[in-house]
Formats: C-alpha cells, sequence, structure tokens
C-alpha cells in the first residue's frame, strides 16, 4: 500500500470545525502525531506538510491542522490566542484518541512549538515531544508585534499584515500571552523533548532554543541546523530533520 493523505475534520471547544490532514504510511501506523504549525500558517504550510508527508515513510501517521480561524478551519481569528491554540490541540489529541491510540508524538513549528510545549502534559499518552523553530516565551511574539503594540493597545484592535496577508489582532491575545509562562511548562514536562533551531533564525534567535534545552529536564536533545531559516525554506533542510525526528523517537516510540 502506498502512503495516503485524508481530508479529516473535528470540533474545537466551541463546536467549531477544524480542517485537518491525516497523512497515513502504506501499512498499519507505528505512532500517531500531531503537527501544530506557526502563528498565523496553515496546516498547508511547507515545513508542515513536508515533514508530515516524509514521516510517513518512518511508519508514523501524521494530524496536520489548522487553529480556528486559520487556513480552512471554522471560527475567528481575532478572537483566538495562545491559549485557544493550546485548547485546539486538545481536541486535536481527542480526535485521534477517538480513532486510534492517541498522539505518542508531538511536534510543533515556532509559536506551534511553544503550544505543544504548553499542552503535552494535558496528552497523557504523548511519549515525545519535537519543537523547531520555537520561543522559549509566548511574549516574544510582543517582539514581532512591536511596530503595532501601541495601536492596538490604543485601539483594543489593528489589522497587521503577515507574509502578505492581514490579521485582525486584538489586545485580548496580547493579555493572553503575557499572562502564560512558558518556562514553567517545560520545567515540568517530564518527557523526552528534541529542540531544533537554526543559528541564523532571524525570526526567532536561537538564544531561545538555549533557554528551552536548559529548561527542560532529561532525556533532551539539541540540534542545530545550521545555514537553515526560520521556515525551513530548503526542502532538504525539512528532509534532514524529518530522518532526524525518526532516528531519535524510534527509542520512545518503537519504530522499527
Amino acid at each position: 500500500m502506498q502512503a495516503r493523505s485524508e481530508r479529516v475534520d473535528f470540533a474545537n471547544k466551541r463546536g467549531e470545525r477544524l480542517a485537518a490532514r491525516l497523512e497515513l504510511p502504506g501499512g498499519v501506523p507505528q505512532a500517531y502525531a500531531i503537527f501544530a504549525h506557526c502563528f498565523t500558517c496553515s496546516k498547508d504550510f511547507p515545513v508542515v506538510t513536508h515533514i508530515s508527508r516524509a514521516l510517513t515513510a518512518h511508519g508514523v501517521a501524521v494530524l496536520r491542522f489548522d487553529f480556528t480561524g486559520l487556513g480552512n478551519s471554522e471560527g475567528d481569528f481575532a478572537n483566538t490566542n495562545f491559549s485557544s491554540n493550546v485548547e485546539d490541540l486538545l481536541c486535536a489529541a481527542d480526535y485521534l484518541r477517538d480513532i486510534g491510540p492517541g498522539a505518542q508524538l508531538l511536534l510543533g513549528h515556532s509559536l506551534g512549538g511553544a503550544a505543544v510545549l504548553a499542552a503535552a502534559a494535558d496528552i497523557a499518552e504523548s511519549r515525545a515531544i519535537v519543537t523547531i523553530a520555537a520561543p522559549s516565551s509566548t511574549q516574544h511574539l510582543e517582539t514581532l508585534l512591536a511596530d503595532q503594540l501601541h495601536g492596538i493597545e490604543a485601539a483594543g484592535e489593528v489589522q497587521v499584515h503577515i507574509g502578505g496577508r492581514g490579521f485582525a489582532i486584538r489586545q485580548q491575545l496580547l493579555d493572553d500571552i503575557r499572562a502564560l509562562t512558558l518556562a514553567h511548562k517545560v520545567e515540568a514536562l517530564a518527557k523526552p523533548l528534541l529542540v531544533f533551531h537554526s543559528p541564523q533564525d532571524e525570526t526567532v534567535p536561537i538564544e531561545h532554543a538555549y533557554e528551552l534545552f536548559a529548561l527542560a529536564q532529561h532525556p533532551k536533545s539539541f540540534i542545530s541546523l545550521d545555514r537553515a531559516d526560520h521556515v525551513l525554506s530548503d526542502r532538504e533542510d525539512a528532509k534532514y530533520v524529518t530522518d532526524l525526528i525518526a532516528a531519535w523517537s524510534q527509542r520512545y516510540l518503537g519504530l522499527s
């Protein structure tokens, strides 16, 4: 049998439908994973798609989904925040429990990496966590929105353009990311963690990876993605990351 991709969906906490793709290996999956995309991205973002599909060659089924209000998912992005992203992840985990053994592997890119770190403790069946270019604090998002902070705080909402698309950012998002201390989640993780980060990352500096690695308990691993950019735009970088994820997680997932 060949690997295949299935369109699926599931409900978030408010009953809105979240669009997803379930990437399936040719045979019976040896493990299931969830991949969380970056801020304002989607399940179809190249790094998410490439790694998710490539992992099927290693026997891993991967659920990649659009957070509320993004991609093909229902809901209003302006009403979402980091906490709602974590809730969406937990709903994705519920979906995988409904169809199989649940998510043993959690993957996240950029702010999606922070989200899987925050959600991991509440996904009991997860055995291994992987972050790619993830910030060590949710407050880092403020630095990316620095030019808009005054407008948001003055008007309560501003329209920002990211990747050529417009998004409404409201004060509630700032309040949410300021209230969360991700460091506490990482310190208490107690699950194997693999941190990927590029020294040349200009969006989330590599110092964030140093901090994540220092906060986490063993077993933990840190792989430097030399010459890669933040979004792993070179497909060879995505392949490299996929092969390393498969090799590292074999110990925890029992991949053959």
